[in-house]
C-alpha cells in the first residue's frame, strides 16, 4: 500500500515508522529542511501520562483572569476579531465543567499510557540516547494551586495511577537542587513512573531508523492541495525546488499540526484546532549539584523544567491570539523567573536559547485520530502540548486503522466523531 504522511514532526515520523513496520510504502512530506524543526523542536520533553491534563479544567477561567494582568503569567491572551478564536474559546469554556474534565482527562491518559507502552517496546528494540530521565515532580507554590489540582488528583486516585503527595522537605529529597531555591515549595506531587526526554533528538533518530527501512522523506516541500475524486483522496499536490508535482497514494495521513485545519477545510472537513503558542529556553548546565536531575512542573506558572543530559529546558506559557511565531518578552521573562526561583545557580541565564512554537490545541485536549470523513484520508493531529507524550501510540493507532488492523485501545472520544456528535 502506497501511503503519504504530511508532516515531519514527532507525530508524522512515528506514523511513518509504524506504517512501514506494517508493510506500507511510505513517503513523508515536510516543508522544513529536517524533521522536528517546528512544534516538536523546543517542547518541554515530558512524557507524563499521569500528568496529562486538559487545559480546559475547573477553575482555569478564574486562574486565567487572576494572572491576566500580572507580569509573570502562565497565559497571554491577545483578543482578535477573528470568529475562529471566539468559537474555540466558547467550546473550551464548555469543557471546563468538572464532569467534562474527568472524561477528557481519562481519554488523554488512555492514549498517553498506550503511547508510553509503545515507546518502551520500541526502545527495547532500538536503544539510543535521547536525554531520558525518570520521574516527574509538580511543585505547588500556594494553597490555591493545591486546590486547583484536586480534580486531577481525584482522577489519579480513581485510575490507580502511582503518585505521592509530598511535603516541601520531600520535594528536596527527590530533587536536591531545590536546596538552593529562592523559596521553598508549599508541597508537591510526585509521579515516579513518568519520564522525560529530548523530543527533537528522538525524532531525528527515529527518522534515521525509518530511512534504513526505506521510508522516503521529502524535505523543503510544501503541500499545496489534496486531489479528491469520488469522495476519496487520490493524490497530494506538492511544490519544491523541483517544481510542482503530484504524488498518488492509497492513503494519506494529515499530521501537519495547526496547518492541518486550513488544508482540511478546503475539503469540507472541519477540525476545531487553534494555535496556542508555547515558549521554551534551553541552557547548558553550569553546576551539576545545583541543577535538577529530572523533570519538574511549576503548577502556579505552568512551566516545566527538564534535564536533558548537560542541558536544561524551561518550557511554558500559553499565548492565545497571536498566530505568528515571534518571541514575546513577557513569556521569556516568565520562563527565566521560574528557573531563577527554583534553580538559581544551575545555569547562566545569558546563555539561554529561546524558542516559540504553535501547539495544535483542541478545546477538550484530546487529539483527533483516525478517519476524516473523506475516504483514504486519515487524521493524526490536535495533540496540543502533549504530542511527544502521545506520539508513538497515536502513530501506531493510525497505522493499524489504515492497514485494517484493530487498534489495541478503545478509540471512543479520540476521533473526529466526538465533534460531529456535539453538533447533531
Amino acid at each position: 500500500m502506497k501511503t503519504i504522511v504530511l508532516g515531519g514532526g514527532v507525530i508524522g515520523v512515528a506514523t511513518a515508522f509504524y506504517l512501514r513496520q506494517q508493510g506500507c510504502e511510505v513517503t513523508v512530506i515536510e516543508r522544513e529542511p529536517d524533521v522536528a524543526l517546528a512544534t516538536s523542536f523546543g517542547n518541554a520533553g515530558v512524557i507524563a501520562p499521569g500528568y496529562v491534563t486538559p487545559w480546559a479544567a475547573p477553575g482555569m477561567p478564574a486562574k486565567i483572569l487572576k494572572y491576566l494582568f500580572k507580569p509573570a503569567s502562565p497565559l497571554i491572551f491577545r483578543p482578535t476579531l477573528h470568529p475562529a478564536q471566539w468559537r474555540w474559546i466558547a467550546r473550551w469554556l464548555h469543557e471546563c465543567d468538572l464532569e467534562r474534565f474527568r472524561v477528557n482527562k481519562q481519554r488523554m491518559q488512555r492514549i498517553a499510557y498506550y503511547s508510553r507502552d509503545c515507546l518502551h517496546e520500541f526502545r527495547a528494540r532500538y536503544p539510543f540516547d535521547y536525554g531520558r530521565s525518570q520521574g516527574y515532580l509538580q511543585l505547588f507554590r500556594s494553597e490555591y494551586d493545591v486546590e486547583l489540582a484536586q480534580p486531577a488528583l481525584a482522577v489519579l486516585r480513581d485510575a490507580g495511577i502511582a503518585h505521592r503527595e509530598v511535603s516541601a522537605a520531600q520535594c528536596v529529597e527527590i530533587e536536591p537542587g531545590l536546596s538552593w531555591a529562592r523559596q521553598a515549595p508549599l508541597s508537591g506531587l510526585y509521579l515516579p513512573d513518568d519520564e522525560a526526554g529530548d523530543c527533537a533528538r528522538f525524532t531525528r533518530e527515529l527518522r534515521a531508523i525509518c530511512e534504513r527501512n526505506d521510508v522516503r522523506f521529502r524535505f523543503d516541500t510544501r503541500v499545496t492541495s489534496l486531489d479528491v475524486h469520488g469522495g476519496a483522496v487520490r493524490a497530494v499536490r506538492i511544490e519544491s525546488e523541483r517544481g510542482a508535482e503530484t504524488l498518488y497514494a492509497d492513503a494519506v495521513v494529515v499530521a501537519l499540526g495547526v496547518d492541518s485545519a486550513a488544508l482540511l477545510a478546503r475539503l469540507g472537513v472541519k477540525v476545531p484546532l487553534y494555535p496556542v503558542k508555547g515558549y521554551s529556553a534551553t541552557l547548558p548546565v553550569t553546576d551539576e549539584e545545583k541543577a535538577p536531575r529530572g523533570a519538574l512542573m511549576d503548577e502556579s506558572l505552568k512551566t516545566a523544567i527538564t534535564r536533558f543530559g548537560n542541558n536544561l529546558r524551561v518550557a511554558g506559557t500559553a499565548e492565545l491570539g497571536n498566530r505568528q511565531t515571534t518571541l514575546r518578552e513577557q513569556a521569556l521573562q516568565t520562563l527565566m523567573k521560574v528557573l531563577n526561583d527554583w534553580f538559581p545557580h544551575a545555569a547562566n541565564p545569558t546563555s539561554a536559547h529561546f524558542w516559540v512554537g504553535r501547539r495544535p490545541m483542541t478545546p477538550d485536549g484530546a487529539p483527533l485520530l483516525g478517519p476524516s470523513g473523506v475516504e483514504k484520508l486519515w487524521l493524526n493531529l490536535g495533540h496540543g502540548s502533549t504530542g511527544w507524550a502521545m506520539s508513538m501510540g497515536s502513530g501506531r493507532v493510525v497505522a493499524d486503522l489504515i492497514t485494517h488492523r484493530k487498534p489495541e485501545i478503545d478509540l471512543d472520544g479520540l476521533t473526529l466523531a466526538r465533534y460531529r456528535k456535539s453538533r447533531s
